[in-house]
């Protein structure tokens, strides 16, 4: 074969409409996604066209194609640049190209011109990939979700009700509660849904900044039972991951908003994170700071039903890790819900005097509990917040049910498909 007349089906983005939010870089089983401050990218020859990063997508943004010969595929670099995907070529300009327009050009004709990238999780022995296990269905008695009602050319205005700091004043990792209320307008919205803010202004390059994604932290009926608004957690981002002081863009014109100011909507965004709606289902909820969010929206959710006697309710389990206490969202509210309602966990990293514990060390320690929800074809689990921790909790789980005798694989098999098992890490 000559690749260099071979036509490639080369995956890309769509930057008009993908709203950053990481699921498909952390999908991806070979690393064929990256990205910088503005646009998600795939590398052409590491893509092995699996298709797993297509269904988690909330926006559908990553399923798009062009076709290009081999040796021109589009570099990572021209795909940062791009504001707007590029049209696809015709026949003449491909041939002008030097490619075959009669060559093969479907995705799976692709792995015969690069060779697949190792599927690193499907083998025994080998690298751990915890992307694998999450489920893209969503539970099977979840609610209709309704998606993608406002894009980016069309977004909605939405109006601050409420912002309130809901972990203790003073602290490094400042996080708020706030509320936005559309008022006439309708936006239908579940718990484990986001929704994109569009921050005013433009970015270094002069170009208008992209939306940010929000978990909600309401549940379907609204922050105020009754009334059309929603509410998100919000941390104040000033350093980046390395420790680098930064000033988020979104994070800090949210957090300083007022009532009465406004904001532009896009969404809502994802249909298979999101909660079961039968009797006797179980939720283990684990999270790390403002992963909180949709964790608050399901909790809150099952409260007002059972404060309604209106749902016959499993269990709810809740793993929480923030660096202090003074540092997590929602405390003192968490202390006031009833113990036979919900099992709250804890963990600190760096709380002064105490060793150090994470959220998956809390998972281990439960492990003969968690060990017998799983056992229950009606338990749900839930892991969101930093993209860290993802991997430790799903080893203690992985752990947690062969020590139990029972078959991780087997048992995480199931998980996936029947929409069991949710991660969604940033």
């Amino acid at each position: 074969m000559n690749a260099s007349t071979e036509l490639l089906k080369q995956h890309l983005i769509d930057p008009e409409i993908c709203i950053r939010c990481n699921t498909c870089e952390a999908t991806c089983p070979v690393g064929a996604i990256t990205h910088d401050s503005r646009n998600y990218v795939v590398i052409a020859d590491k893509c092995n066209f699996c298709m797993a990063c297509v269904p988690p997508c909330p926006t559908g943004s990553i399923d798009n194609w062009r076709t290009r010969p081999v040796t021109a595929a589009y570099t990572v670099e021209e795909q940062l640049l791009w504001d707007e995907l590029p049209a696809p070529l015709s026949d003449t300009e491909l041939e002008g190209l030097g490619a075959r327009v009669d060559a093969p050009n479907d995705p799976k004709a692709n792995e015969e011109i690069f060779a697949p990238a190792l599927d690193a999780f499907a083998r025994d022995g080998e690298v751990f990939n915890s992307a694998h296990y999450g489920a893209s269905l969503p539970p099977w008695s979840a609610a209709h979700p309704y998606t993608n009602l406002y894009g980016p050319k069309t977004p909605i205005q939405a109006s601050i009700v409420g912002n309130v700091q809901v972990n203790e004043a003073g602290t490094d990792n400042e996080t708020h509660h706030i509320v936005l209320d559309f008022g006439s307008v309708p936006f239908p919205i579940l718990e484990g849904q986001s929704i994109g803010i569009i921050p005013p202004g433009v970015d270094a390059q002069g170009k208008a900044h992209h939306a940010r994604q929000y978990s909600v932290a309401s549940p379907r009926n609204g922050e105020r039972p009754g009334y059309n608004n929603v509410s998100l957690t919000v941390k104040r981002v000033v350093e980046d991951h390395e420790g680098k002081a930064i000033k988020g863009v979104a994070s800090n014109y949210l957090c300083d908003l007022k009532a009465g100011d406004t904001v532009q909507v896009i969404g809502p965004f994802g249909a298979s994170f999101l909660m079961p709606n039968h009797p006797k289902s179980n939720i283990v909820m684990i999270c790390t700071g403002t992963g909180s969010a949709p964790m608050r929206a399901m909790t809150e959710w099952r409260r007002r039903l059972r404060q309604g006697g209106k749902f016959e309710a499993g269990k709810l389990l809740l793993f929480f890790g923030a660096r202090t206490q003074k540092e997590l969202p929602y405390f003192g509210p968490l202390q006031k819900l009833p113990k036979d309602f919900i099992d709250i966990n804890l963990a600190f990293s760096r709380e002064k005097g105490q060793s150090k514990k994470y959220v998956q060390d809390l998972v281990r320690e439960r492990g003969a509990d968690l060990a017998h929800l799983l056992k229950d074809s009606n338990t749900y689990i839930y892991v969101c917040g930093l993209k860290s921790m993802e991997e430790g909790v799903l080893l203690a789980l992985r752990d947690i049910v062969n020590q139990a005798n029972l078959n991780w694989e087997s048992l995480a098999k199931s998980l996936k498909q029947e929409g069991r098992l949710h991660l969604e890490t940033y």
